[in-house]
Parts: structure tokens; C-alpha cells; sequence
């Protein structure tokens, strides 16, 4: 069952039967339809997807467009979406937990506009977890409202004892890439 979440929010992710292994972060958008003369048209809107990993709130590495997999292996990049069209899932990340290193006390993920367009040009977009292994989405959270910023810290996974959490965090902030929102994402982790 999908747990809707609000900015904020945490939600524990163990699962009845045992500890989840293997989820996915899933990111969604469409671009506002633009009315015009001779009606509307869709334009493209390139977000990127990051996660950033954390050691305690250390940066420990990070996985996006520019480096897919993370230098364990327990975290990998599906791939660029340049657009946002389709339905679902535009981007996604997926995390192999049991094989996140121990010292891996958190990752963020995050959503930036590499064009530099604002999230008043987006809508319709949410971050999903879903079961990696039967494909059961077990959070949702509704990026909502636009805004003139241009990213946006998503949601973060912790170690929590022996099992992983969840918190909507729904940030907004500004910049191209996660390295321009290091700032901001550190201060989260």
C-alpha cells in the first residue's frame, strides 16, 4: 500500500516479512502546456535526478547523469531523460541496500534543472520509492506548487538502527547540478 507523504513527513520502510533489499527513487514531470496563438504546445524540460550518499553527513559519493553508478556498485543512474515526456517514471535511482557500504548513514536525492528552467515551467511532478524487487510502490510525494527555483532537495533515505526511513523534505533551492546545491543538500543529510 502507498503511503502519500507531506513535506516533512517520515515513514519507517521496513516491510512486513523482512527487510526491504532493493527500492527505487522515481521521478516524474511534464512541462506546462503553453497557450499561444495557434494553441497550445508542450516544451521540453530537462530535470536531472542525483543521489547524494552521506557518511555521518560527510559526502561519501554521489550518482547522476555524469556518473551513473556509484564506486561500490549499490547505487545506480538508469539514465538522462532530456525531456520529461512519457508517462511514469521519467528518471530513476536504484539502490541495492543491502549492499550500501555500513558507513553510508543517508542518501538525498535530488532534482535540478540543467537548463536552468524554473519549476513554474513543471508540473505533475512527484518522487516515488517502489519495491525494486516486486515492483510495489511504497511511497509517493507530490513535488507540488511552482516556484522560481530551479531544484529541489526530494526526499532522503537514513539508517535508522537496523532499518531504513524515509523523510519528504521538499526543499526548494537553486542551481543546475547537485554540486550547486551542495550547500543546501549538506545541511539536510
Amino acid at each position: 500500500m502507498t503511503v502519500s507523504m507531506v513535506k516533512g513527513q517520515r515513514i519507517s520502510l521496513e516491510k512486513p516479512g523482512g527487510a526491504l533489499s532493493m527500492v527505487r527513487m522515481g521521478l516524474g514531470w511534464d512541462a506546462v502546456k503553453k497557450k499561444g496563438f495557434f494553441g497550445s504546445r508542450e516544451r521540453e524540460i530537462d530535470l536531472d535526478a542525483s543521489c547524494v550518499l552521506f557518511a555521518d553527513g560527510t559526502l561519501a559519493d554521489v550518482v547522476y547523469f555524469g556518473k551513473l553508478v556509484s564506486d561500490d556498485g549499490s547505487v545506480r543512474h538508469t539514465g538522462d531523460n532530456l525531456t520529461g515526456a512519457g508517462d511514469g517514471d521519467d528518471e530513476s535511482v536504484i539502490v541495492d541496500l543491502g549492499r550500501l557500504p555500513v558507513h553510508v548513514t543517508s542518501l538525498v536525492f535530488t532534482v535540478s534543472s540543467f537548463n536552468g528552467q524554473t519549476f513554474n515551467e513543471v508540473e505533475n511532478a512527484f518522487c516515488r520509492l517502489v519495491n525494486e524487487i516486486d515492483g510495489g510502490e511504497l511511497a509517493r510525494y507530490t513535488l507540488t506548487g511552482g516556484g522560481a527555483h530551479t531544484a529541489m532537495v526530494m526526499a532522503r533515505l537514513y539508517r535508522h538502527g537496523e532499518t531504513w526511513k524515509m523523510n519528504a523534505i521538499g526543499e526548494p533551492c537553486h542551481g543546475r547540478t547537485f554540486q550547486d546545491m551542495l550547500p543546501t543538500i549538506t545541511g539536510l543529510a
